[in-house]
C-alpha cells in the first residue's frame, strides 16, 4: 500500500526546494493510468490525490505494476468526495488548475506558485460540470489536434504536471556532483 498521506502531515518535498504540487484524480477508472501516475507523481515530488468512487481497487495487481515497485512510496490521500478534499486541503482558487479538453487556458498559461492543485477527471467523463462550475477560471488544456478525442490521462498528467514545475528551481537527483 501507497504511504497514505493527510492533510495535517503534508509537506513540500524537501528535496524540491519548498515547492508543493498536488494531482488530484477525480474518480479514476483505469489502474494502469493511476499506477503510471503514482510514478510520476514520486519522480516529481507530488502528492496524489485520489476522490472516490475508483473504478479499480487500490489492492489491484495491475495498479501496483504500473506503479513497479515505486507505488509503496507514492505520497497518497484518498478522499471521499471533491468538496472533502477542498474542505481540508484548502487551496486558494489561484492555486487551482482544472484540465479539461474544452477548457479556455492553454497550460502554458498555468501560475507559476509554489502550491499548486492540479486536478484531472475519469478517463470516460472528464471533469464533473459542477467542479468546472465552481472554478471556471481555472479551467486549462493541453492542446491535441481534432483526430483524436483526447490525450491518455496519465500523459496529461506527466505534460501538465511537468510544465508546472518549469519555472521553479530545478532539481534533478541524476546529476553528477561537481
Amino acid at each position: 500500500m501507497s504511504a497514505e498521506i493527510t492533510p495535517s502531515n503534508i509537506t513540500p518535498d524537501p528535496d524540491n526546494r519548498d515547492v508543493e504540487r498536488h494531482v488530484v484524480l477525480v474518480t479514476p477508472e483505469v489502474h494502469w493510468n493511476t499506477g503510471n501516475i503514482g510514478r510520476t507523481c514520486l519522480g516529481a515530488g507530488a502528492c496524489l490525490h485520489l476522490i472516490r468512487p475508483l473504478g479499480f481497487s487500490l489492492d489491484d495487481r495491475h495498479l501496483k505494476r504500473a506503479g513497479l515497485d515505486y507505488w509503496p512510496r507514492v505520497r497518497l490521500a484518498v478522499w471521499d468526495h471533491v468538496d472533502g478534499f477542498l474542505e481540508k486541503m484548502n487551496p486558494g482558487p489561484e492555486e487551482i488548475c482544472l484540465f479539461s479538453k474544452r477548457g479556455a487556458r492553454s497550460f502554458w498559461t498555468m501560475p507559476a506558485l509554489a502550491r499548486l492543485f492540479l486536478v484531472f477527471g475519469s478517463e470516460t467523463r472528464g471533469l464533473p460540470a459542477d467542479l468546472q462550475a465552481r472554478f471556471p477560471r481555472s479551467i486549462y488544456h493541453v492542446p491535441i489536434g481534432g483526430d483524436i478525442r483526447s490525450l491518455n490521462l496519465s500523459t496529461s498528467v506527466g505534460i501538465a504536471l511537468y510544465e508546472s514545475l518549469r519555472q521553479m528551481p530545478p532539481h534533478h537527483d541524476w546529476l553528477p556532483d561537481h
